[in-house]
């Protein structure tokens, strides 16, 4: 970037950040917001993020990801993942409507990378845009502003048509919304863009056998019933996405169509968390999962399991997904909804 685009990028992005002082916090892995230090930052510390970071990677700086939903945990995961892979963060980025704007040092404890960012609460929407067009700025006509989304499933189709608007591909790792009607928003824009329930590399390739599975054996399982329980940390408000598609697979492979989302025991609660198999310091970030199938007399069973303790795979996953987006966005002329199964098979994911 020539120096006269970085001080327009600066300047622009320091008027529209600019707020006198911000507060600011420090996230780690183990984020608490009961024990977090304040600090004071200047704005144009946070506008200068993206060229400090830009400098410090091997991204060519043409590229910045705006990684919506800090702080919370898995949208934190995921930003510390991007610097760990060499991307460069946007310095702004939305956050829930409830959360007051504040300023947050992202820190990559592998790499030491380090970015700040501000994050706007998703209702100061003209913020938003106007500091994504300084962005856009800054990075020249050949750059891309793209974003990654882990908010809330409430938010998931205000968010989609919000980046369909300002023309920002994105990664979707938030579940739950109206699926069909986000797909469908998504294609009307003609938007690059990558949605899939589940974001971790092995368990994605195991979703792809199953669905090979259900495919070539159609009703192999028939007769067999069918029994799910997943257990996630009490703070996920939906029912797992990966569950539902592994669930699809199932019933594909049993013939059985009477099984619904709603048959899928989902557990939010410490305790049974516990008895499920979770140890007590992965309750705040787990995903374990138990499918059965039982043979109608009860003398065969299959049990499928995947447990993961933390958020590593997934957020890994998620750079990895971004770093495919840019790519296609860079090779394809028409924009694309793809899978993290067109991920795997592209072999993108490190």
């Amino acid at each position: 970037m020539t120096n006269q685009n970085r001080f327009a990028a600066l300047s622009l992005l320091a008027v529209i950040l600019s707020n006198a002082h911000t507060n600011a916090f420090s996230i780690s892995p183990h984020y608490n917001p009961t024990t977090t230090t304040t600090k004071v930052t200047t704005s144009l510390h946070v506008a200068a993020a993206v060229v400090h970071s830009s400098s410090n990677s091997d991204n060519d700086g043409t590229t910045v990801i705006m990684v919506n939903g800090m702080p919370g945990p898995m949208a934190t995961a995921a930003a510390e993942a991007c610097l760990r892979k060499g991307l460069s963060l946007s310095p702004i980025a939305m956050t829930g409507p409830d959360i007051p704007p504040s300023t947050i040092t992202i820190v990559d404890p592998v790499t030491e990378r380090s970015a700040n960012v501000r994050l706007v609460p998703s209702t100061n929407i003209a913020e938003i845009e106007s500091a994504v067009e300084g962005l856009r700025v800054g990075i020249g006509a050949d750059g891309n502003v793209l974003a990654i989304d882990y908010t809330h499933p409430s938010a998931v189709n205000a968010n989609a048509r919000f980046y369909a608007k300002n023309n920002i591909p994105f990664v979707m790792g938030t579940t739950g919304g109206d699926r069909e009607q986000l797909v469908k928003d998504v294609e009307e824009a003609g938007l690059p863009a990558v949605i899939a329930p589940n974001m971790g590399k092995q368990i994605v390739a195991l979703q792809a056998g199953l669905e090979d599975l259900a495919k070539k054996f159609p009703s192999a399982f028939e007769g067999y019933e069918l029994h799910t329980e997943e257990s996630h940390q009490k703070t996920k408000a939906d029912t797992s996405g990966t569950a539902k598609a592994v669930v699809d697979s199932l019933k594909g492979l049993s013939n059985n169509d009477e099984y619904t989302y709603d048959d899928i025991d989902m557990i939010r609660d410490d305790e049974e968390s516990m008895d499920f198999g979770v140890e007590k310091e992965d309750l705040n970030g787990h995903a374990f999962h138990t499918y059965t199938l039982t043979s109608p007399d009860g003398s065969v069973e299959f049990q499928l399991k995947h447990n993961v303790s933390g958020r590593t795979v997934y957020a890994e996953g998620t750079a990895d997904a971004v770093k495919f987006l840019s790519k296609k966005i860079r090779e394809e002329s028409v924009g694309k909804i793809y899978s993290m199964i067109n991920v795997l098979e592209e072999g993108a994911m490190e």
